[in-house]
């Protein structure tokens, strides 16, 4: 099993925007010494919590002080930005990269984003699909491209000159496009099914519970059988909210406690969810009434807190509850004690993750 990173990322409103971004690069660089496989990087345009605007431009700010990490678009809202605009800094993003790139997409889940970018009322998911349809029409395609759609319609037959390179738009390093990942977030999503069908492969977002996790992959074998191929749980990442720390009162007080960055967070993400009609992502069953969905439940079901032999333990249960797959992506939080978030990641790369491996039978 592999490690991967992915950062939102949330922070209180009220810190020091250049602090937090200082604080957000630092935790990807640690990554990469510490050898995780992969960072995701998310997106927001108008949330004072989260607040890295562009994964894309974040992104360039770690190519050439990074080692072996792969960075990842986590995700780009596929809506809120021109196709071609999509096609040709992804492009730049990927060359610079050189390979190291993974392109995380999605209709964008953030409803004022939405608001302010005009697509509130429109149907995000036919945008979604039409986007990244031109985006690899784009890159499969030679100038002037031609292609007309509902939402854009991209020419440069106008003002082409080819005998120049006018009119010609960039296409990645890796061929023929960078590996396509989409973040799933609803239970017997039909995003798993498309990305089965599509050949791209899928995070199971964090926040959910393992029943709906599950059902991710039901439903990516379905798409995948679909078009007859067969799917790998190897393919498989799993986002999980994990803290270890040296002892358990430690990982408890940090993990769960009044002040927990855990805790605001999932404050932050209930607010939101819940407040847009979401609420069976905290369910583990759908009869469940919305008012037993407490803050407490949630970190209680969701957080995997404690020493090195408890997360092992209760990851290993977790794998028993959803069945094995490839990745297990850690979720970044704000770093209320950057001594205690760094020491957690160190723990879970240096020793949760060998152990884990020797009980699953994957070697170290």
């Amino acid at each position: 099993m592999k490690l991967s990173y992915f950062t939102m990322p949330l922070h209180p409103p009220w810190r020091d925007y250049g602090e937090t971004l200082k604080e957000d690069r630092e935790s990807i660089l640690l990554a990469d010494r510490l050898g995780f496989s992969e960072a995701f990087i998310g997106e927001h345009a108008t949330d004072r919590a989260e607040t890295i605007t562009s994964c894309l431009m974040f992104i360039a700010s770690l190519v050439h002080d990074t080692r072996q990490i792969k960075l990842g678009s986590g995700t780009v809202n596929m809506p809120n930005m021109h196709p071609v605009a999509t096609a040709s800094q992804v492009a730049m993003i990927d060359h610079l990269l050189k390979g190291r790139f993974l392109f995380g997409i999605s209709p964008g889940g953030l409803l004022s984003d939405a608001e302010a970018f005009g697509n509130l009322d429109k149907d995000r998911g036919a945008m979604f699909v039409e986007a990244i349809d031109h985006v690899l029409g784009i890159w499969s395609g030679e100038a002037p491209y031609d292609r007309e759609g509902q939402f854009w319609n991209i020419s440069t037959r106008r003002k082409m000159d080819l005998e120049i390179g006018q009119g010609i738009i960039m296409t990645p390093f890796q061929k023929p496009h960078p590996p396509i990942v989409v973040t799933v977030m609803s239970p017997f999503s039909k995003s798993a099914t498309r990305a089965g069908a599509r050949f791209w492969t899928m995070i199971s977002a964090n926040f959910l519970m393992s029943p709906w996790v599950a059902s991710h992959w039901k439903m990516y074998e379905e798409g995948c059988a679909g078009v007859g191929r067969t799917a790998d749980r190897a393919d498989w990442r799993v986002a999980r909210t994990i803290f270890v720390a040296d002892d358990e009162a430690t990982a408890q007080r940090y993990g769960k406690g009044p002040d927990a960055p855990y805790r605001f967070y999932y404050k932050q993400l209930m607010r939101k969810l819940i407040g847009n009609g979401r609420p069976e992502l905290f369910k583990e069953d759908r009869a469940m009434p919305d008012s037993d969905i407490t803050l407490d439940y949630v970190l209680d079901k969701l957080v995997i807190c404690g020493t090195v032999e408890s997360v092992v333990e209760q990851l290993l249960a977790f794998r028993e509850r959803i069945g094995d797959f490839g990745t297990l992506v850690y979720a970044g939080m704000d770093w209320v004690d950057g001594g205690l978030a760094r020491r957690s990641m160190e723990l879970v790369a240096t020793e949760v993750m060998p152990r884990l491996n020797r009980a699953i039978g994957g070697g170290s």
